[in-house]
């Protein structure tokens, strides 16, 4: 049996088919002060994102915008957001909705050491020198 996907009991359907204002009493207070206090920024970025849907949806939206909040009518759009570094794609999806873009393009990066150099430590004069 597939899964259906449900968010706070609603389909896919019925929360795009809701206003800002409807959406918003579903999700957490903190989530619901950002959309809120929308920047200009958050603003352009749904201009964008209303844009790229009525031309097909197939381009890819870069932002830096990482506090936004995934709103339903986002699903199925392709995202580049910033990592400091450099932007990580991503393609929304309903499990996604509620959470913020930041979320899902880490920061850090898991740290791998290697053996420790020349000189590093004292117990370091016994390993061999390449």
């Amino acid at each position: 049996m597939p899964r259906v996907f449900a968010f706070r009991g609603k389909s896919l359907e019925e929360l795009q088919k809701m206003s800002l204002a409807d959406y918003s009493k579903l999700i957490t207070a903190r989530q619901r002060r950002a959309l809120k206090r929308m920047s200009l920024g958050y603003k352009q970025l749904m201009g964008i994102i209303e844009e790229v849907k009525k031309n097909g949806g197939g381009k890819v939206i870069k932002t830096q915008l990482r506090e936004a909040v995934i709103l339903p009518s986002w699903v199925g759009v392709k995202f580049a957001v910033h990592d400091g570094k450099e932007f990580k794609e991503m393609t929304i999806t309903p499990d996604m909705l509620g959470h913020r873009l930041g979320e899902f393009a880490f920061t850090t990066k898991r740290v791998v050491h290697s053996a420790p150099g020349i000189r590093a430590t004292r117990g370091s004069k016994f390993l061999a020198v390449k």
